[in-house]
């Protein structure tokens, strides 16, 4: 069976949520194919996990895109149209956990420059929100918006592993990662 490079990179993205640690050749397995064919796609472990921290900084990007972050934040937003957008943005986050999961606990961003430059702007357009929320009143203004910032990252870790193990039924997620946040933050 001839994979192509985004058949392959499905397929490893599924299973490094699953088993983090996967071996090339456990992915080439999964994908239905020889090892050599993963290498001619990916000569290293190392640029296969490049590729995947790339394409899910490029999918974090689009959920900015998606609910229209940058405008929300030029806007001037009363505190119910940031609550709105802070919703959609957190939802949209959760529903797009799923596919990336893995890149939350792969360090294979950090050590690459390009990754590590758009992750910090990403970050910080969701910090500005949180900010704009504090100010707004919607989110509480004494926690350092980049506790929340990384309160966030923190729940995602936590929703990833939550489903890797089987601990939380799938419907129940976005309840139960609204709540936890707010709860914590208003």
């Amino acid at each position: 069976m001839a994979a192509s490079r985004d058949e392959i990179v499905a397929v490893a993205i599924h299973h490094l949520n699953h088993a983090p640690n996967a071996s090339m050749a456990e992915i080439a397995q999964a994908a239905g194919i020889s090892r050599a064919t993963l290498h001619r796609h990916f000569s290293t472990r190392a640029e296969l996990q490049y590729e995947l921290s790339s394409r899910a900084m490029d999918a974090w990007a689009k959920t900015h895109a998606a609910v229209g972050l940058d405008e929300a934040l030029s806007a001037g937003l009363d505190a119910a149209g940031l609550k709105r957008v802070l919703d959609e943005l957190l939802t949209v986050t959760l529903a797009h956990s799923d596919e990336h999961g893995f890149a939350l606990t792969d360090h294979t961003a950090d050590r690459h420059e390009d990754l590590v430059r758009r992750a910090h702007e990403l970050e910080e357009r969701e910090i500005a929100l949180f900010t704009a929320a504090q100010r707004a009143g919607v989110l509480r203004a004494d926690l350092p918006p980049r506790w929340v910032s990384n309160l966030v990252y923190g729940l995602l870790v936590a929703v990833r592993e939550s489903m890797r193990r089987g601990d939380v039924a799938r419907r129940d997620l976005p309840r139960i990662f609204l709540e936890t946040f707010y709860r914590g933050t208003t």
